[in-house]
């Protein structure tokens, strides 16, 4: 019989792939346990929808609005699997966590966008939903991301300094020394730029494992033109970005700037090259601020990429691990840290970290729509 209380937290990142759930029990002192996880994938057309909806269209209000619905729909649907797993009545969920879609990320501007129907979801699931958490932390000033780090200290702090690399769409790294308040900050792409440019050239959503990358040869004239033309790489953190920057146009008019003087180069190399970019953004910045990490822990998409691991090991002087060797696996990082927030409102502790988005002071992130 459980005796801790059961939270569901869903999460769908920059990849638009589909969204994933999983279903935790926490007990008195948030230390979560992974009971059940379940995925639900978009469609292609809603993942289409998606990406439109990161750069302005012809009745982008309406359009939204209908693609937050279906959102709440595939979110439905993952919870559904997961009580259906289970045996679970909805009554016994205290509330689910869902991060919703980021579609808008400009904190200096002072908003962030998550597509999200939490009171639809409440409505399709009968569980209480609590969302729109990074909103609070840039009302007071912050960036709202990333949101992670003071989960990470919760699941996965040592006795020695260690960074925790999440890879997905945009990748993002926490910090943890011990006696002191974690860090964390965003790095620069990690699979959206790949993703991209894998589904442009192959027909395929994503490179699998990598295999498609890891038979090019990365381009070292590409790979420092593309780090040296875009001055968001040189910020200090606190720092986060998204698919604003990151995108398409980004990517085609850096490779057009270069392939003026030269041969076209090669679909597989330019991706080959985009892996090294993840990974030279990524260990630059934990070697700048986290310089005697004793280990590096990597989740999300970009831990099932044996090539990027690799380089990532490569050029680290610590070992690199995906997240399962600390007993939690690479795809239920996110998810399990939105239940973890879910569950932190709840509580009413504020969660947001001013040594991670630079806002005035912590708050308490979220907002509640009851079953």
């Amino acid at each position: 019989m459980l005796t801790e209380a059961l939270y569901i937290g869903l999460m769908s990142g920059t990849s638009m792939d589909g969204a994933d759930a999983v279903l935790a029990c926490f007990d008195t002192n948030g230390k979560p346990r992974v009971i059940a996880r379940s995925t639900a994938e978009f469609s292609p057309a809603l993942r289409a929808e998606f990406l439109d909806l990161n750069r302005s269209g012809a009745d982008e209000l309406a359009r939204s609005a209908l693609a937050a619905n279906a959102l709440a729909e595939v979110y439905a649907l993952a919870v559904k699997k997961i009580l259906a797993t289970t045996g679970l009545p909805s009554s016994q969920i205290t509330a689910l966590g869902a991060h919703g879609q980021t579609v808008r990320h400009q904190p200096a501007q002072g908003y962030t966008i998550q597509l999200n129907a939490p009171a639809y979801l409440a409505e399709l699931t009968g569980i209480t939903v609590i969302a729109d958490f990074r909103s609070r932390d840039v009302a007071a000033g912050g960036q709202g991301a990333p949101l992670v780090p003071m989960f990470h200290a919760g699941v996965f702090a040592s006795a020695q300094s260690r960074a925790i690399l999440n890879l997905g769409g945009i990748g993002n790294v926490t910090i943890l020394n011990p006696g002191q308040a974690p860090m964390g900050f965003d790095t620069g792409p990690a699979n959206v730029l790949m993703d991209l440019w894998c589904e442009t050239h192959t027909g395929k959503p994503y490179d699998q494992d990598g295999e498609w990358g890891a038979s090019g040869l990365i381009q070292v004239e590409l790979l420092k033109h593309l780090l040296d033309s875009e001055p968001w790489f040189l910020r200090d953190a606190p720092k986060s970005t998204g698919r604003d920057l990151f995108h398409r146009q980004w990517l085609d008019s850096r490779i057009d700037s270069i392939s003026e003087a030269r041969a076209p180069f090669k679909p597989v190399d330019v991706q080959a090259t985009l892996r090294a970019l993840t990974a030279v953004t990524a260990c630059e910045a934990i070697k700048k601020y986290a310089p005697f990490a004793a280990n590096v822990l990597v989740c999300g998409g970009g831990a099932r990429n044996p090539a990027l691991m690799s380089e990532l090991q490569q050029r680290l002087p610590c070992p690199v691990h995906s997240t399962e060797q600390a007993g939690i696996a690479t795809q239920d990082v996110e998810a399990l840290a939105f239940a973890w927030l879910a569950w932190a409102h709840r509580q009413g502790i504020a969660v947001g970290n001013p040594a991670v988005t630079g806002a005035r002071a912590a708050r308490i992130l979220g907002a509640t729509w009851p079953a």
